[in-house]
């Protein structure tokens, strides 16, 4: 059960605290927390993993697993960068991929010549074959929000890298307990940060089978950095969750996706087989249309092109009024 206090996000989260921070990071152009930037000495001097995105806390033990990047897709692209992949070599991937990871992995398969095999999201486990080097695929799908089954992708032989975009701030997200080997995600998403935020956790003990961007020690070898407002936005944000508590924030955001779900299935539409996260997706002979159609009823949803599905996402944020007024609209 949540402390009272860490009620409060849904009216908190959607704009006071997290926005000003860009602001004050503007009008210091010069101040820079992870360089002693102006005023902020006792950041400054914290250690550097205590403050790595707090994004992936529970995923380092010291911070120094973990590295800054710019978005999912250049985590992906910087692991496929620095693997030692070729020919005869095979990647497994699924049916349910972004094209923020499937962009990367096909460059790199064009440079480097190995083979790219796709399975069905739900049976990548069984997928994996003796060539199999590396299964590439997302922590939680963006089509309909099912979670992979990462301990039975772990219990392989081949390396695991999972696209965290629709996982991190979502769903439970501790890669030493995942078993995955690489996960890259971002913090414009399910952590409330700005643009150009993201993070990559890289297993340490991987450093000689990889080649790194550039030299360095640990995850600097893989840090792209983030400017000082960018930088100062992210650690408010998480920030923000943390107070709330990130095990409540998961929990409520999956009891309402759950309870929307259940609520849009009930009024005749066909909900995407999903698991227990924050995205809900339904078949929509007119997915486009129904968008803009709810759009102008001030509900924010997406259409998944080619899918013939309409989706929404639900954070911890949203309340039981919002959903109701979602499935009113979804069935009119």
């Amino acid at each position: 059960m949540a402390r009272r206090g860490r009620r409060r996000l849904p009216r908190r989260v959607p704009g006071l605290r997290t926005y000003r921070v860009p602001e004050r990071g503007v009008r210091r152009p010069g101040a820079d927390p992870r360089r002693g930037g102006r005023r902020t000495p006792g950041r400054a001097r914290a250690p550097r993993g205590a403050r790595r995105p707090a994004a992936l806390r529970a995923a380092a033990r010291d911070g120094q697993d973990v590295a800054l990047t710019r978005s999912t897709t250049d985590g992906v692209s910087t692991v496929m960068s620095a693997l030692r992949l070729g020919p005869g070599d095979e990647v497994l991937t699924s049916d349910e991929e972004h094209p923020g990871l499937l962009a990367p992995l096909e460059a790199a398969r064009r440079r480097r010549g190995f083979h790219v095999r796709i399975a069905p999201f739900a049976e990548l486990a069984d997928a994996i074959g003796p060539r199999t080097r590396l299964v590439a695929c997302s922590h939680v799908s963006w089509v309909g929000g099912r979670v992979v089954d990462a301990a039975a992708l772990a219990a392989s032989d081949a390396m695991v890298l999972l696209d965290g975009a629709q996982g991190l701030g979502a769903v439970p997200t501790n890669p030493h307990e995942l078993g995955c080997d690489f996960y890259a995600a971002s913090g414009q998403k399910w952590l409330c940060g700005p643009d150009g935020s993201g993070c990559l956790y890289v297993r340490r003990d991987l450093a000689d089978e990889l080649d790194p961007p550039w030299p360095n020690y640990g995850s600097l070898a893989f840090d792209m950095g983030l400017s000082g407002p960018l930088f100062a936005w992210s650690l408010e944000s998480v920030g923000l969750l943390a107070e709330a508590g990130l095990d409540w924030v998961h929990e409520r955001g999956a009891g309402l996706a759950a309870r929307l779900a259940n609520a849009l299935a009930e009024r005749g539409l066909t909900v995407s087989p999903r698991g227990r996260s924050t995205l809900v997706s339904w078949s929509s002979s007119d997915p486009e249309g129904d968008m803009a159609r709810l759009a102008a009823d001030g509900i924010v949803v997406r259409y998944l092109p080619g899918r013939g599905l309409v989706r929404a996402s639900v954070g911890a944020w949203s309340s039981e009024e919002d959903l109701d007024r979602l499935v009113a609209a979804a069935v009119r």
